[in-house]
This record gives C-alpha cells, structure tokens and sequence, in this order.
C-alpha cells in the first residue's frame, strides 16, 4: 500500500480479548490503541487517528451497534471501516451490524491468520478509496481549471477583441470624417480594449504555465518596495483618469526572500483591481509591517468594497465571481486566484478585508529569510 504505519483501535470490554488481537495484529506491523467500552471508544476517535476499528457488539451502556452509528453520522471517522467481533450465538445479530456501516465481522474466539487477514484486506480496500476519492478531488478541479479557461476565452477575450475589431474598422472606413473629439474618445476607449486584453492574457498565460508546472520559482532576497513603484506606473492612466490619491508607507528597507517575478505578478493584480473598484477621487495605499519571520504587504483601497458572502469566492476556480469597475472595467476573476496560488508557492498567505460600499484591503505575507 504505502510506508504508513496503520493504527487499529481495538474496542472491548474483556481485558483478555483485547490482548489478545493486541498481540496477533503487533506481529504485523501495526500501532495498537484500545478502549474498554463504547464510551472510551468514542472518546479515542477523536483523540488518535484510527484508521480500522475492530469493535465489540455486546458492551453494557453504549454497545457496538450505538458506538458504529454515532461513527457513522460523524463526516470525520464515517470513513473508517469497522469489523464486528462477535460470539457465536451473536452472527444473525451483524446483518445489523452491516446496514448501520460495518465492513465485515469476526468471530471470538480469534483466528490469528483471519484476524491478520480481514484487518489487511479491509486497510487496502480503504487505501484505494482514499486514492480514489483523492483523485476525484483532482478531476473536479481539473474540470473547474477547463470550465475558467473556456469561460475566459468565449466571453471575457471576446468582448474586448469586439470592441477592438469594431472600433478599427471604424476608423478604417470613416478616419477622415470623424470630429477630432470623438477621435480621441474612440481612440482611447482602443487603447482602454486593448490594455484589457493584454492584461487577460498575461494572466492566462501564467495561470497556463502555473498548472503545467512550467512556470519556475527561483527566490531571492528583495524589497518590495522597489518592487511596488516598478508596477504603480503601468496604472499612470488610469490613476490619472480617476483622480486616484496613490499612498505608499512600505518600509524601504524591508527585504523579503520569494520570487520576484511571481510577486510582481501578484502587486501587479492587486494594483489593478485596486484602481479598477476605486472611483473618481478616491486612494490606494501600501503599507507594510513585520510579523515575525514574515512581512505583511498591505493594499487597500476606498473602492466599493465586496459583500460579505463573496468574499470567499473570489479565490476559488470553481465558482464564477465578476464585478464591473467604477468605470466599466471587466477581468476575469483569474487574478486573484494567481494571486493566491503565487504567494502560497512563496510560503505565505493572503486575505481580504473588506466592508462593502466603503473598500477593502488585500492583506498577503512572505518570508522575510530562506524558510
């Protein structure tokens, strides 16, 4: 199966039983836990991770058959597979046994070469599902991973190359009788299309090599704030069309150890949604503190916030989450899961605070030496 080291929780309230199959199931290899009643029983589970528990039936107070359907109704040990040990005039009574969750029973006295068997066979079959179900996880995600790039590409890339086609050929075709201020409003909302799409597909592409495991990480010490007045000028426009108030505190002489080139990517999300949800007069601020071993970089704005029930969407693949910019700006919502991936690949965390109608804060750490 694997190099783990498999632990049976032996349930019974005859001292001689359980040393018993303590004793033919330590030959095997594995680690031993015990309970003397239901009671202890349940008390165990939630203290050791057990991965078989063999589990007498007839125990006074909370027998096996109270013990296996508390397991059972619990998400954390539903999965555990439980063998009966039953006498022989109890075998009818672990049909029971069987339609509240039990995998198999055993009757007392043990066999060694049975015992050791159903233990072993049962420990597979439960290695499998867990693989099974591991791999299941990773096909929805997959499938989540296909659904964003299909979405992004039919709708989000689509809508701006529209624009851009249209307004092309719109100065293709009447470039020598349009007003001159309706020239540079056409010309601008081209530049605006295409700064878009050029933003869409450099997050594509690095989410692209993030999940073909292509994409390097090569860490160095740094200071995010040079890095930080690298990426503000790529919003010069769009900070000048809003009026936005730009604040930066970071400590010029803080040094983190990651890679750059991912954190550029991150302030670089993080900047652009700032400007994107801040509207005209508003403020985007960068500070920084230490905590520890880890700097935290602070970005936050007095945009329009995000409900309290959205929050949790906005880093996750699997769920659509979109909102328009205080003046029309469209994104994919790709960002800030990059945002996220990058950063954990770097050793830190993000997170949001936000109050909706008044701003938010994008909060995110990164070691400040070699882990």
């Amino acid at each position: 199966m694997n190099d783990k080291k498999f632990t049976i929780l032996i349930v019974d309230d005859v001292p001689e039983n359980i040393q018993l199959a303590a004793n033919i199931l330590d030959k095997e290899g594995y680690n031993i836990a015990f309970a003397p009643d239901g009671k202890s029983a349940l008390s165990q589970v939630k203290n050791i991770s057990s991965d078989l528990i063999l589990l007498d039936i007839m125990m006074p107070e909370i027998d096996g058959f109270m013990v296996c359907e508390q397991l059972k109704k619990d998400p954390e040990t539903a999965n555990i597979p439980i063998i009966f040990l039953t006498a022989m005039t109890e075998k009818e009574s672990v049909v029971r046994g069987f339609e509240l969750g039990g995998v198999d029973y055993i009757v007392k006295p043990f066999n060694d070469k049975e015992l050791a068997a159903r233990v072993k066979t049962h420990l597979a079959l439960k290695y499998a599902n867990e693989k099974l179900r591991e791999s299941e996880q990773h096909l929805i995600a997959l499938n989540a991973t296909k659904d964003k790039f299909f979405s992004i590409i039919a709708h989000d890339l689509r809508s701006p190359f529209n624009a851009l086609i249209s307004g092309t050929q719109l100065l293709k075709d009447c470039y020598n009788s349009i007003e001159k201020d309706t020239l540079d409003i056409l010309i601008d909302e081209l530049h605006k299309s295409s700064t878009n799409v050029f933003a869409l597909l450099e997050n594509l592409l690095e989410w692209a090599r993030s999940q073909s495991g292509n994409i390097s990480y090569t860490p160095t010490v740094f200071n995010p704030d040079a890095l930080i007045k690298t990426v503000i000028p790529v919003f010069t426009k769009n900070i000048k069309d809003k009026n936005i108030r730009i604040i930066n505190t970071v400590d010029p002489n803080l040094s983190v150890y990651a890679d750059m080139d991912m954190i550029s990517t991150v302030l670089r999300n993080l900047c652009g949604n700032a400007v994107k949800f801040t509207p005209d007069g508003g403020s985007i601020c960068f500070r920084s503190s230490e905590q520890g071993k880890f700097a935290e970089i602070t970005v936050s704005d007095t945009g329009i916030g995000i409900p309290a029930e959205d929050i949790d969407k906005l880093f996750r693949i699997d769920t659509k989450y979109s909102q328009i910019g205080t003046a029309g700006e469209r994104g994919t919502g790709l960002g800030l899961i990059l945002c996220k991936e990058f950063i954990g690949k770097n050793g830190g965390t993000i997170r949001i605070e936000s109050k909706y109608g008044k701003g938010s804060r994008f909060i995110f750490t990164l070691p400040k030496d070699k882990i």
